[in-house]
């Protein structure tokens, strides 16, 4: 299915997953799209490994809570949050130096907390899935940083469309 990109999230200088400036970073890039979810584009590095070839299991938790919290940004840009509860199911070998895709979708939002439900995929095959829960609160109870200065990263590209093949 070919979904519709309504915009692109902006990217953060030190985040584990989004961080531009972290070079043991993943680097990865987040589209709103038409349908209200969130896709993340990336790519682990061999760096990220657990076994050779695999990916280790932090990492792959670390992707679905950050589309959990993206997810959420669709909805309520610039309101932070933290994670209350995620929890992970490993299906397939999730591999490095591959192309994969990130599906997050707010299931449950009320003033006080949100839940999402994220995926990895690759090639139409879902690798790890994840619901998360998390409690919303006042930016300046979680970060004295503010919003504008971390998220500062626009990067520009010509993805309008991203084929989820589901």
């Amino acid at each position: 299915m070919i979904m519709k990109v309504i915009k692109k999230q902006n990217n953060s200088k030190m985040c584990m997953i989004c961080g531009m400036d972290n070079p043991f970073g993943v680097q990865a890039q987040f589209y709103e799209l038409e349908d209200n979810r969130l896709c993340g584009l990336f790519s682990f590095k061999a760096e990220h490994q657990s076994y050779p070839g695999r990916v280790h299991g932090g990492m792959i938790s670390a992707m679905l809570d950050e589309l959990a919290y993206r997810a959420y940004c669709v909805i309520a840009p610039k309101k932070l949050a933290v994670t209350l509860d995620l929890s992970t199911k490993y299906r397939k070998p999730v591999p490095y130096n591959t192309p994969l895709i990130g599906l997050g979708e707010i299931i449950k939002s009320t003033n006080r907390y949100f839940i999402a439900e994220c995926k990895i995929i690759k090639n139409n095959e879902v690798l790890a899935e994840g619901t998360a829960k998390y409690l919303v609160l006042p930016n300046e109870k979680v970060t004295d940083a503010s919003y504008e200065d971390e998220m500062c990263y626009e990067i520009p590209d010509e993805i309008r469309e991203i084929d989820l093949c589901d």
